[in-house]
């Protein structure tokens, strides 16, 4: 942008010159300027030198030089080295028809002579300025660059009126050329020095906020490079809040806090400059607020006007917002604002869009971060989950006989696949140890295992135990819940006693199993999800299907590889295997030492049927061992009677009652003794076909294995 000065051929001495050779400098005042330029002196003092070298030509000459603002709507005097105080005193004045000779000069990009400012209007608001120093004629030639970029005005008074002759034509013209290499190569310098800080603004951006994970220290230390570069009065990065659906204000800067803006405060989405920001991914640089008040996608609207009012109570008067642009999407925006009339020039926006592009992988990358600590999070409660449910009673499968290996071969064959599995067998008998054996055999043994009776969850909540439910999807939901195959996602899900599940829930179950995916209640986003699914229960599924209980594809869908698990009668040979290993796992659990187990003891053990299975036997173990004080298992055998069903009450029963009492009879019988199939059947409620029961004296029979009893149906326990 520099540019050579050609001078008269003729150079003369320091010596005061005649008439006839204004406008020529010596080589060594030409040199001597040169030196301070290049050896980059402050412009004022470089100023200041021009400015007595002119005025040592000419007695009774002072010169000035004047600057403009950034905006260039005014002048300032920037060296006047023979009028002290004038500098302080003369103020700015305006680029205009009526700027006095330097506004007026840049106006009309000429010269402007002016013989006597007291008759000239142009200096019709000025004169007064220049009066106390006794000036009266003031000469001004305007500066620009090739560009046609005004850097100033030279100027030549005199304390009386008179026009420029020849050689002060000269002189000016010479003086001018040298002022402004110099103001130029300065404006050169900033603005190298500029994008050095720039360019080093943003390595040191770079490397600062992407070697961060966490979204606060990202903040902190974009906080601490931005505004070394870059003047504003408050900044912030708005980051859209899935909850809410509006973005989340996260100060950066903002020391004289004087309206709502406050970390974590919420701006809509809509009605906001952020949020038109953040749907169309462009910058949006406003040089006044107030201008925009009106339009319609800014502040033009209820919502907008309220947005309005709390920019105008924190004092901001023009800002700039940028678009925080990720890989395949728009993370959040960057917002800056000032408090004064100094708007964002086009150089600073081009910066703060390569900021911002930095920024936007610094952000993405924390979120993506909290993503995963979040999913680790989960994961981690999971295994949490996983742990208490093994925690409680993992043990291990013992036994050696025949019918259990059989079922342990079919685990070992179906566990390295991910195929569905339904456990069939007695209640009591180890249907979750099983499970448990599959998922730890299989490919998914490092992800989590969950498990959900069915038949110990209300009707009403089971739907929401398997698939969650959102706040407010019914009365008591006061806050989102994860489901259990939300849980199981990339794991083993373990739905014990399927067969009590409603039929009405049942279709949902089977989509679930068909499509792997489901949605939560009071919500109709659709949620993907991997789960193996192993089903038990201790019921006829068959028949259930025969008299319309269970739904025939749900149960074809759930017996893709069924496994039958013996009932205890069935090995006999592995009772005191299991007798042995309870023991000592109570003893252990207790404090106490138990060695010796009498062998009427084991006889006895092994020659009960055990209707209640494994289970029967550990609860039996764990009592003879808290009755055993000393190292000798003292078991109560006696206890050990056959199973009798409940005798029937002495209360008379007519024939009509009879009647009643052999069709409820007939109807448990066709449904397996469900007591709520039954009540379907019949046509009425679960809890009035149990009071029936009672009145009537129907008992379960004790060939029908139980779970649980039946709200106080006579004979259940």
């Amino acid at each position: 942008m520099e540019r050579a000065i050609q001078f008269p051929a003729k150079v003369l001495s320091r010596d005061a010159p005649s008439e006839h050779e204004l406008g020529l400098f010596s080589t060594e005042s030409v040199l001597n300027l040169q030196r301070l330029i290049f050896a980059g002196s402050p412009l004022s003092e470089v100023l200041a030198n021009i400015a007595q070298l002119v005025e040592s030509q000419a007695e009774g000459m002072s010169c000035t030089i004047w600057l403009p603002d950034e905006d260039g709507k005014e002048l300032h005097c920037a060296a006047a080295p023979s009028l002290p105080g004038f500098i302080a005193h003369v103020g700015a004045m305006a680029v205009g028809p009526k700027g006095g000779s330097c506004g007026t000069a840049i106006y009309r990009k000429e010269p402007v002579y002016v013989t006597d400012i007291l008759t000239d209007p142009i200096w019709e608001h000025y004169r007064n300025r220049m009066l106390p120093y006794g000036i009266r004629s003031v000469w001004s030639r305007p500066l620009f660059t090739s560009e046609g970029k005004a850097l100033g005005t030279f100027s030549i008074n005199y304390r009386e009126p008179r026009r420029p002759s020849t050689d002060e034509l000269q002189l000016i013209e010479n003086a001018s050329h040298i002022t402004g290499i110099a103001i130029e190569r300065h404006l050169n310098e900033q603005a190298l020095q500029r994008e050095r800080d720039r360019l080093r603004l943003l390595l040191e951006i770079t490397s600062s906020v992407t070697s961060r994970l966490d979204l606060r220290q990202m903040v902190e230390a974009l906080s601490t490079n931005l505004f070394r570069v870059m003047q504003c009065d408050v900044s912030a990065l708005l980051i859209p809040d899935s909850e809410s659906g509006a973005l989340r204000v996260t100060i950066l800067h903002n020391p004289d806090a004087k309206g709502p803006f406050r970390e974590g405060s919420l701006v809509p989405m809509n009605s906001s400059i952020s949020g038109q920001v953040l749907r169309k991914g462009k910058s949006i640089r406003i040089d006044s607020f107030e201008q925009v008040r009106d339009d319609p996608e800014i502040f033009g609207n209820p919502d907008g006007r309220l947005l309005y009012e709390r920019v105008i109570e924190e004092g901001l008067r023009t800002g700039c917002y940028l678009p925080l642009i990720g890989r395949d999407r728009v993370v959040g925006v960057l917002m800056l604002c000032r408090r004064s009339d100094n708007v964002f020039a086009k150089d600073d926006v081009i910066l703060l869009e390569q900021v911002a592009c930095q920024v936007a992988i610094a952000v993405e990358n924390t979120l993506e971060y909290e993503q995963a600590t979040k999913d680790r999070d989960k994961e981690t409660k999971q295994r949490r989950y996983l742990e208490e449910e093994i925690r409680a009673e993992l043990g291990e499968i013992v036994g050696e006989s025949p019918a259990l290996k059989t079922a342990l071969s079919m685990v070992s064959v179906v566990a390295p696949t991910d195929s569905g599995v339904l456990i069939l067998g007695e209640t009591g008998t180890g249907k979750e140890l099983v499970a448990r054996a599959i998922h730890k055999l299989g490919s998914r043994s490092e992800k989590a295992f969950v498990k959900l009776n069915c038949a110990a969850i209300p009707l009403g909540l089971l739907e929401s135990e398997l698939f969650g439910h959102e706040k407010g999807a019914f009365t008591g939901a006061i806050a989102q819940k994860t489901g259990r195959f939300e849980l199981a996602d990339k794991g083993t899900l373990f739905l014990d006693e399927v067969g009590d599940i409603p039929l009405e829930l049942q279709a949902k179950l089977l989509r679930v199993l068909q499509e792997q995916e489901f949605e939560r209640l009071g919500s109709n986003r659709t949620h993907k999800v991997d789960v193996r699914l192993i089903a038990a229960t201790h019921r006829d599924l068959p028949a259930m299907v025969k008299q319309g209980t269970f739904r025939e594809d749900l149960y074809y869908r759930l017996k893709v590889f069924p496994i039958h698990v013996p009932a205890l009668r069935q090995r006999t040979e592995d009772i005191p295997r299991l007798v042995r290993h309870f023991t000592g796992l109570y003893s252990q659990r207790m404090n106490k030492r138990i060695d010796v187990i009498p062998p009427e003891t084991m006889q006895a053990l092994v020659r009960y049927p055990w209707p209640g299975n494994v289970r029967e036997l550990q609860n039996f173990i764990e009592r003879a061992v808290i009755l055993s004080p000393q190292s000798v298992l003292r078991a109560p055998t006696s206890e050990l009677e056959p199973f009798q069903p409940n005798k029937r009450s002495n209360v008379p029963i007519n024939g009509l009652a009879e009647v009643e009492r052999d069709h409820i009879l007939h109807v448990l019988e066709a449904s397996n003794w469900v007591i709520s199939g039954a009540a379907a059947l019949l046509g009425m409620k679960r809890t009035s076909l149990a009071y029936r029961m009672k009145k009537l004296s129907i008992g379960r029979p004790a060939a029908v294995p139980q779970k649980g009893s039946i709200g106080g149906a006579a004979g259940e326990n």
